[in-house]
């Protein structure tokens, strides 16, 4: 397992200073961990801060936004990238969910304050206040056409609201607990939620109703993804013919981040299990790579990366630390995560 590098405080703003200081940690498994500071000690000609070091730390390349930082003793580096911007003034508290519209003209975020919000991508000013959820909302998401929200939350409701107007247009109720995550099938007739009960379902928009309950696992389903499943991967048939209402289900399968420590696929129109993969511990979130891998999330800090067709073993377990993974995000030829610490 690879040692991890980290700057323990806002460095962008601590080393704007004229004498700024920003706190450094290497942290290698299985070894005391190595402590140090870099501090600013003032600008070059071009404008560009000039860094230096604490013993057993070595910085290299350094622009306006980024810093590239080695430990040598444990032989890793890592770049540290300053926010491009950051609003302070969404929320008040934590944000526990966001996600950008299609076009990247607005944002939607909950957070532990209780608030679901709309705001402008570009500055971060509020548009709407989505109300109407009983306790904390859990996920948000734009559907592809970046006018409408899909919500869930601890009230076992699923939501879809105008982000126009900020009303809630339909209201699905079904779940016995909490709504934990939610997914989009195409460009959004039908819509997938799963829940503290248990339970994965698909949602009519239309009709205002439950198509059927994809899974039950009688554990939490912590995340989903859906995605096209490889052609050569056996779905299953569904036991009875899907409704009409069903669209886009076809040749898709739904990825099911469990609590009891289980990654599960099922075919989306067949409710059929595809695999069932055991991991460290309960997973978090799951995505798509491709039609072919996939990546899942787990409470322990590792990352497992699976190919569907044969999830005997998984291709590889990335671990930069032991902070829960939360999120994982396809990005160009790679992705991103984030990490509880």
């Amino acid at each position: 397992m690879a040692a991890t590098l980290r700057i323990q405080s806002d460095w962008s703003r601590a080393l704007s200073r004229d004498e700024g200081e920003a706190w450094l940690s290497c942290r290698s498994p299985g070894k005391p961990t190595l402590y140090g500071s870099v501090t600013r000690r003032g600008l070059s000609s071009e404008g560009v801060p000039d860094i230096a070091a604490s013993e057993g730390f070595v910085v290299g390349e350094v622009t306006k936004k980024s810093i590239l930082i080695s430990c040598p003793h444990e032989n890793v580096s890592t770049k540290f990238l300053a926010p491009y911007t950051s609003f302070c003034r969404i929320h008040q508290k934590s944000i526990t969910c966001l996600d950008i519209s299609s076009g990247g003209g607005l944002g939607v975020s909950t957070s532990t304050d209780g608030t679901m919000k709309i705001w402008q991508a570009a500055n971060g000013e509020i548009r709407r206040l989505l109300e109407g959820h009983v306790y904390d909302v859990n996920c948000c998401r734009f559907f592809p056409s970046g006018l409408v929200v899909l919500s869930g939350g601890m009230d076992a409701q699923l939501k879809i609201w105008s982000a126009e107007d900020a009303s809630c247009v339909v209201t699905f109720k079904g779940h016995k607990g909490g709504i934990l995550d939610t997914a989009i099938v195409d460009r959004g007739r039908n819509v997938l939620s799963c829940s503290r009960d248990g339970t994965a379902r698909l949602w009519d928009c239309g009709k205002s109703a439950c198509l059927g309950v994809i899974a039950d696992c009688g554990s939490p389903i912590n995340g989903i993804a859906v995605g096209t499943a490889d052609n050569s991967l056996n779905l299953g048939t569904p036991e009875k013919p899907p409704s009409e209402r069903e669209v886009g289900t076809e040749g898709k399968i739904l990825l099911l981040a469990r609590e009891d420590k289980k990654l599960q696929g099922v075919g989306l129109q067949s409710r059929q299990p595809v695999f069932l993969f055991v991991g460290s511990d309960a997973f978090n979130c799951c995505t798509f790579l491709s039609s072919t891998y996939i990546l899942a999330g787990t409470q322990d800090g590792n990352i497992y990366q699976l190919d569907v067709r044969n999830t005997n073993a998984p291709i590889q377990v990335i671990r930069r630390s032991g902070a829960p993974v939360l999120s994982l995000l396809p990005y160009r030829d790679g992705f991103i995560a984030s990490q509880g610490n």
